[in-house]
């Protein structure tokens, strides 16, 4: 039974007078009794309290299996029939042999993925693509011509906007544009091979990286690729759209290739297929063993050791990680400063995970370099020695052993550019496994959806359960099987739980790139001759199939970034696909009513309100991203550079700092749309 107001008013003002006669008369005899006696009140009220809220939300036993014919059994997904809801986030199964401290390793993590200092130019970061909803919401100067084609049909003509630094408008969507967008086979009104993707740095060859200097040391070279204006260089945009990087520890494997695999080498992306990669280690003060790693479900630190090289993303042309690493982390006795972390940029007091170290109105932390962190984060056998690892112009390293000078490490000495640390060298290790360590916090598990699942039934609207039963009906019983490819919990079945024992890390494996590890080919965005993707040739593309969660949040969509709106995604796959020429594949016939009914929940239904807002974990330090360039596709105003060919004046946008409790007013998403 439950209370009524009044009764609840009632027990409040009794337990209220039982406290003031007990801080009035505090005796012995009179706490005796009274204590017990206040806590079965408050018991009472917690249960009565606890029975209204109960009557509020209406149990939902089986909130899939009511609506819906899920996906056939898969390796790896033990229940089927009622999908589990978002909870265990994959680990590196042997991550205790390389971290002392996973708190310290989640700082190092955040602060690296925020910091501007980490790009060539001081001003590009990982987070300069990632920081909308874990995706990029810009629109000008955001166009490939199509320069990550294949090599013969390469491309650096643009057709959208025909120059760089255009700004788009919702009218160049989508890039395949139809008489009728309900009829794959009417009249093409425009196509296009170009890519909206990501602005990064300028085009430039690296010199060196200067300990302690933010901006490396590089010159600047005329675009190869099409990235200029009248003469102007401008920044480059990358060869595939953006995905999200929130929920991405769920992946298998990463990029929209597949590129980054689960097993992490501790120096690139290649996993188990490169035989070479290895790292070194300290099994004594003076002697350096190298080593090869392999840890497990950590593709993400697979992928981190890309972009931090790309030409397109961060990187001048040139750079290696233990460049980066030796930028970032020699100090003592080399009568320079070292870089502070996120030394150009406010981080908030109330940050989630770097509010402690905040050093408020001034920028950075208070943490003042990188190295302490590392050593607090890692090992000691990953970071201490006194043996340093010198480079030759092919790229071969020498262990070099140092002089005994009572020093616990290297960093009395004074190193030339082609000589590291240990902690320089192992700068891929560190990185990779810190910002795993980072995003696997990033995970929007409370959505409408979840909370549905989770039980309560009011929790999505009766046009967004429509909308559910759309996504997971096939079509006899009027759906559109979306969940064939993004199945649930995941959103995608290139999960780790719904790939579990399929091969991935051998590229000969005809497995690796399939339907077994969520990637399926020749779906009909563009020409496999435009972007294979995994196919490996011009006659086949094939891609993975992305998370939908947070994706009202995440436009532009495909790989290619060729639709602006869910409306346009929805037509593109009622039509039967097929954009790129090839057959028809499954025309859905979805009524307006029901395509109407699933964009409403794949826009409202899997969009985490945290995310939206900003709150913890999705709050972060301020950042400073280039977005585009003052003037248009017809003329930019040149910088001023003296290292070689003219760049154009960048246009920064500052994208405050915002702490745990995010922001009342949410961002607008791409174009406002």
């Amino acid at each position: 039974m439950i209370p009524s107001n009044t009764e609840l008013a009632m027990l409040t003002v009794l337990i209220l007078i039982l406290f003031w006669i007990y801080l009035r008369y505090k005796t012995r005899i009179i706490s005796r009794y009274l204590r017990p006696l206040a806590i079965f009140v408050i018991v009472s009220v917690a249960i009565a309290g606890g029975g209204i809220v109960s009557a509020q939300v209406t149990p939902n036993p089986a909130p899939l299996n009511n609506i819906t014919s899920l996906p056939p059994i898969t390796s790896g997904d033990p229940t089927p029939a009622k999908p589990p809801l978002l909870t265990a986030v994959p680990q590196p199964s042997n991550l205790g042999d390389f971290v002392d401290d996973q708190t310290a390793l989640l700082k190092l993590g955040k602060a690296l993925f925020w910091d501007m200092q980490l790009g060539s130019d001081g001003v590009q970061s990982c987070a300069s693509c990632h920081f909308h909803a874990g995706a990029d919401s810009r629109s000008k100067n955001q166009i490939n011509p199509g320069s990550g084609l294949l090599e013969s049909l390469k491309d650096i003509t643009f057709q959208v906007g025909s120059g760089a630094n255009y700004q788009l408008t919702a009218a160049d969507f989508p890039f395949h544009k139809l008489a009728d967008p309900n009829d794959r086979t009417s009249t093409v009104i425009s196509d296009t091979n170009d890519i909206a993707s990501s602005q990064g740095v300028f085009n430039s060859i690296l010199k060196n990286t200067v300990p302690g200097q933010a901006v490396d040391s590089s010159t600047s070279e005329p675009d190869p690729d099409g990235f200029q204006v009248n003469g102007i260089n401008v920044r480059r945009v990358a060869p595939r759209n953006t995905p999200t990087v929130i929920n991405a520890i769920f992946n298998k494997l990463q990029f929209w290739d597949g590129r980054a695999k689960e097993t992490f080498n501790g120096v690139n992306p290649k996993g188990a297929t490169d035989l070479n990669a290895k790292v070194y280690k300290a099994t004594k003060p003076k002697e350096l063993t190298a080593v090869s790693v392999s840890l497990n479900n950590s593709s993400i630190a697979s992928l981190v050791t890309g972009p931090l090289l790309s030409e397109f993303e961060t990187s001048a042309n040139g750079r290696t990680l233990p460049q980066v690493g030796a930028k970032f982390l020699r100090k003592k006795g080399q009568k320079i400063k070292s870089l502070r972390p996120l030394g150009k940029q406010l981080v908030d007091p109330q940050d989630s995970v770097l509010g402690s170290d905040s050093r408020s109105r001034q920028p950075g932390l208070k943490i003042a370099s990188y190295d302490q962190l590392i050593r607090k984060a890692f090992k000691k056998q990953w970071w201490k020695s006194k043996s340093i690892i010198q480079v030759d112009s092919k790229g071969t390293p020498t262990i070099l052993a140092k002089n005994d000078d009572g020093n616990e490490s290297e960093e009395g000495q004074t190193l030339p550019a082609n000589q590291f640390s240990l902690r320089d060298w192992n700068f891929s290790l560190f990185s990779g496994l810190a910002m795993q360590k980072y995003i696997s916090t990033l995970v929007s598990d409370k959505t409408p959806f979840d909370q549905f699942q989770a039980g309560n039934t009011n929790a999505l609207t009766a046009q967004e359960k429509s909308g559910l039963a759309v996504f997971v009906n096939n079509g006899a019983n009027d759906g559109a099987s979306c969940n064939v490819c993004h199945a649930i919990p995941e959103f995608t079945t290139a999960s780790v739980r719904r790939t579990a024992g399929v091969a991935s890390t051998d590229s000969t494996d005809p497995l690796v790139n399939s339907p077994t590890n969520g990637f399926f080919p020749n779906f009909g965005v563009t020409p496999a001759s435009n972007d294979p993707g995994a196919g490996k040739d011009s006659t086949r593309s094939v891609f993975k199939a992305p998370t939908l969660r947070n994706i009202g949040l995440t436009a532009p969509y495909m790989h290619n970034g060729g639709m602006a709106t869910l409306e346009q995604v929805v037509d593109f796959y009622n039509r039967g696909r097929g954009d790129d020429g090839g057959r028809t594949a499954g025309v859905l016939n979805l009524t307006d009513t029901q395509k109407a009914d699933l964009v409403a929940f794949l826009r409202n239904g899997l969009t985490d309100q945290r995310v939206l807002l900003e709150k913890a974990p999705f709050d972060h330090p301020q950042l400073f991203i280039p977005n585009g360039h003052p003037g248009n596709q017809s003329s930019v105003t040149a910088s001023g550079n003296t290292n070689g060919t003219p760049t154009a004046t960048d246009q920064l946008v500052e994208i405050p700092a915002v702490g745990r409790n995010g922001v009342t007013t949410p961002k607008p998403n791409f174009l406002g749309l």
